[in-house]
């Protein structure tokens, strides 16, 4: 009987390896991923928060940008034309750059992009646009499965931290609305007036759910926005903080200078990744929510203005374990933290 018994505890360990084994090493620090054009191609890099250690994971020749995260930091899913120059699509890939699949099997000739996880890891939201089938918007994909369903005519979604709602940006020929959607009902939800800004878009949610980093313009632009980066409201794009429920609007980079964009905001919500224009090149800075203090993170220029830009920012001690743990299965990453 004890045979037997032994017998199964071994039995038990290696289904447990085969199944978990395979899992990659999450970062033990934070990391922030971004995009870079420094060697004239658009690459995924990881860097400390405070600017080092820059690395270049990816190392294709095809375009690679528009990395992020997965909640527990075992994974980086991010957009390429590895298929193609007429097709941009989601892939993913371990921490160090290495393992590399295309989420979709299926091809088609369409742009994937600005993807976000649902916080147990399960789904994806993402941005798309299909030449063929003249279907644009934000689509709900689940891993594994080639059907994705599409939500509405809406831009740039990130996943709340306790998985209940996305927020995005939903355009109309003079404004851009920040908006939420309930994911379960699809109820929608758009509690910071047009009169606060005009444009509000890239919303990025901190680790407790409670406010969000967006990007935005206070000015009446007359044609919609990516016509008229070259017209003088176009500069105008700042960085602002909200609370969820539209109140404590907050600028945080002033008007005067290049637009910024991008916002990132840091999983404790005291810092706020964006990116702007210096010297003719575009590059990533941070800056502290409180002090108001700016760090510029990339120097290194490159053949393209866009030389670095964007960014996701991980922390370890605000993700779930990464080692498989029984009880956490049917745990939100959001519920965990309030505890």
């Amino acid at each position: 009987m004890r045979v037997v018994f032994i017998f199964c505890i071994i039995l038990l360990l290696v289904m447990f390896w085969g199944v978990y084994g395979v899992l990659a090493e999450a970062p033990t620090t934070p990391k922030i991923l971004f995009t870079s054009a420094r060697d004239g191609n658009y690459e995924i890099y990881m860097m400390n928060p405070d600017g080092s250690e820059q690395v270049n994971l990816t190392q294709h020749p095809a375009t690679d940008l528009g990395a992020v995260w997965s909640p527990t930091g075992e994974q980086i899913l991010f957009v390429s034309d590895r298929q193609g120059t007429r097709v941009r699509d989601l892939y993913l890939m371990d921490p160090d750059g290495a393992n590399v699949q295309r989420v979709f099997k299926r091809k088609i000739r369409a742009w994937r992009g600005d993807a976000t996880w649902s916080p147990d890891g399960k789904q994806f939201a993402y941005w798309l646009a299909d030449w063929d089938r003249l279907k644009f918007g934000l689509y709900l994909g689940t891993f594994a499965e080639e059907d994705a369903e599409r939500i509405g005519n809406y831009s740039s979604p990130a996943w709340s931290p306790d998985g209940s709602e996305i927020a995005c940006s939903i355009s109309h020929e003079q404004e851009a609305r920040l908006t939420f959607i309930n994911v379960r009902t699809r109820a929608v939800e758009q509690p910071l007036p047009k009169k606060a800004l005009r444009w509000q878009f890239g919303p990025s949610w901190s680790a407790a759910g409670d406010r969000l980093a967006i990007s935005g313009n206070k000015h009446l632009l007359p044609v919609i926005l990516e016509r008229e980066l070259h017209n003088a409201w176009a500069d105008k794009l700042s960085i602002y903080i909200v609370n969820r429920d539209g109140t404590g609007l907050r600028q945080l980079v002033e008007e005067a200078g290049p637009r910024a964009v991008s916002p990132v905001l840091s999983p404790d919500g005291s810092e706020v990744l964006y990116t702007q224009e210096i010297n003719g090149q575009i590059q990533i800075f941070k800056i502290d929510v409180n002090t108001g203090l700016r760090t510029q993170l990339t120097h290194v220029g490159g053949p393209f203005r866009q030389a670095n830009a964007g960014g996701d920012w991980f922390d370890p001690a605000y993700a779930l374990p990464v080692s498989p743990q029984p009880a956490l299965l049917t745990t939100t990453w959001g519920q965990l933290k309030k505890k």
